[in-house]
């Protein structure tokens, strides 16, 4: 795998080697330029959203990820509010509202009126939903099982324990710093 390094040259600036005196700035050791624990879990982020995607496909499945997501989220939460589901797949609520279409006139979702306030609309799985989300079930299954090939049962349940902190952490520390706060999810 390239580095940035290896794709462009690293060349001395006008003027000879004055950039190497003795006040510039200390570069950062090695270790302090390997990735870091963000890099890592997005790359693996980046690389299971890839799996799944593929399987999605081979699979002959006529969803994307995100409708995927907006499924799966439906089907924990029957009911769950538009505005709910758009925030926590972290998208506007125009995008949201083009993927229920879609998925309305597949015949997957449902929108109803909230039953005490008419402005919230809430969301809930057809029946020919859920042969589709078990499938995205069994695909996400095969997608950690390739990802967690190798580790045992208790590295498994560590791994998991230890993303639940880290996440619970930072969402703390946005809470305390007065940011917006991910919504709550019910175990992924």
């Amino acid at each position: 795998m390239a580095l940035p390094s290896d794709a462009l040259p690293v060349v001395a600036p006008i003027g000879g080697d004055d950039w190497l005196d003795a006040d510039a700035p200390e570069r950062p050791s090695t270790a302090a330029l390997q990735p870091s624990i963000g890099h890592r879990v997005h790359a693996v982020a980046r690389l299971i959203r890839r799996r799944f995607e593929r399987s999605v496909r081979q699979a002959g499945l006529p969803i994307t990820r995100l409708q995927a997501a907006l499924l799966i989220r439906i089907a924990r939460h029957p009911g769950v509010s538009q505005t709910a589901a758009a925030t926590d797949l972290d998208i506007e609520p125009i995008a949201l509202v083009r993927m229920l279409d879609r998925l309305n006139e597949e015949g997957l979702v449902e929108r109803r009126a909230h039953p005490t306030d008419r402005r919230i609309r809430t969301l809930w799985l057809t029946p020919l939903a859920w042969p589709v989300v078990n499938r995205i079930l069994e695909i996400n299954m095969a997608v950690r099982e390739e990802a967690c090939a190798g580790l045992s049962p208790a590295a498994r349940d560590l791994l998991m324990d230890t993303l639940d902190h880290m996440k619970n952490n930072l969402a703390a520390a946005e809470a305390a710093s007065g940011e917006p706060v991910e919504p709550s999810r019910v175990a992924e």
